[in-house]
């Protein structure tokens, strides 16, 4: 695998896309970022609070605003969610320190234009996300999880003007309702090492 392999996941949630980027990143031995790239990012604007809370607070987005990440997209970002802006900065030094694995974030978007950059969008049927909400994630429902998820599709809307889940965005999309985790990260794997053969 080269040097500098950018790798982001995208996840329904409910799907296991969280293990799987962790699974990816523990067989190529790289790191993986998701909740650190915020606390990174909150330690840059000087924010000192606790880690659900800035969590949280880094998914607002207008609920009636139209807006994307155009040409000058940092500077018109509205105010009230420097964090957003703080979180792709960090994005962006990451990428340029090597390789590694970025989970949501909008890591996509934020690094599409970037050498050696692959995406991944992970997805499962609502059977299995009711099992993994029941096992994994204690009283949620498969209700809580889309809730979840619709957030997540309006935050990606609004600060990228794409559509969270669209498979123009990724070059891969993976069910995991159909392969084991472990075999989902090693198709990730595979695929990157085809394309990097040409």
């Amino acid at each position: 695998m080269e040097k500098n392999t950018l790798i982001t996941i995208t996840r329904q949630y409910g799907s296991g896309g969280r293990e799987v980027s962790d699974i990816v990143a523990k067989k190529l031995g790289i790191r993986r970022y998701d909740r650190k790239i915020v606390s990174l990012a909150a330690e840059r604007l000087g924010r000192d609070a606790d880690i659900h809370n800035i969590i949280d607070a880094s998914y607002n987005a207008p609920e009636n605003c139209e807006g994307n990440l155009g040409d000058y997209a940092y500077e018109r970002v509205a105010q009230h969610n420097r964090m957003y802006v703080e979180q792709a900065k960090v994005i962006l030094a990451i990428a340029k320190e090597g390789s590694a694995v970025f989970l949501g974030r909008c890591a996509d978007a934020i690094l599409q234009d970037k050498p050696n950059t692959y995406s991944f969008f992970i997805y499962a049927d609502d059977e299995f996300r009711t099992n993994r909400a029941r096992d994994h994630y204690g009283s949620h429902t498969l209700k809580d999880l889309d809730a979840e998820d619709a957030q997540r599709e309006r935050y990606y809307a609004y600060y990228t003007g794409r559509t969270w889940g669209s498979p123009q965005n990724y070059d891969l999309m993976i069910n995991t309702s159909r392969i084991s985790l472990e075999a989902a990260a090693d198709l990730i794997i595979e695929y990157i090492n085809i394309r990097q053969k040409k």
